[in-house]
C-alpha cells in the first residue's frame, strides 16, 4: 500500500490566529475544532490541515519543542494559471502572510512565487502554465 498523506499538522504558536489565516484568509473550512486543534479542508482531492499547538504536536511525536528558522518543509500549490498564483499570494499577504518571493518566471521555466504563514511555514504557489 503506497503513503498518503491525508492530514498535514502544523505546530503552530496560536491556534486561533492560524485559524483566521487558514480559514478567514485562504478559504479553508473548518471540518473538526476543539481547544486547541483545529481540522481544516482544503478542497476536493487534498489533504486536510491540522493545526495544534506547537508545544502539544512535539509531545505527540516525543521530540523537543525547542527549535526555530528553516523547518525543511514547504507546502506547494499547484495553480492551474499565473493569475491564479498572482491571487492565492495577494490574498495569503492580504490575511497576514509574508511574501518571501514575489510571483515571477521560474528557472523550471515555470511562474511561482512563496509566501510564509504567520507561524513561519512556506507555501510555494507555481504554475506550469
Amino acid at each position: 500500500m503506497p503513503l498518503q498523506a491525508s492530514v498535514i499538522m502544523l505546530g503552530v504558536k496560536d491556534v486561533e490566529r492560524a485559524k483566521e489565516f487558514y480559514v478567514g484568509g485562504m478559504g479553508a473550512r473548518v471540518v473538526q475544532a476543539y481547544p486547541g486543534f483545529v481540522r481544516c479542508g482544503l478542497g476536493d482531492g487534498s489533504s486536510d490541515l491540522a493545526l495544534y499547538e506547537w508545544d502539544a504536536v512535539a509531545q505527540d511525536a516525543g521530540v523537543s519543542a525547542e527549535g526555530s528558522g528553516f523547518r525543511g518543509f514547504a507546502v506547494h500549490h499547484l495553480a492551474d494559471s499565473r493569475q491564479e498564483v498572482d491571487a492565492l499570494v495577494k490574498a495569503a499577504e492580504a490575511a497576514g502572510a509574508t511574501v518571501i518571493r514575489a510571483p515571477a518566471e521560474a528557472e523550471w521555466g515555470g511562474y511561482d512565487g512563496v509566501f510564509a504563514d504567520p507561524d513561519g511555514y512556506l507555501w510555494k504557489i507555481a504554475s506550469a502554465a
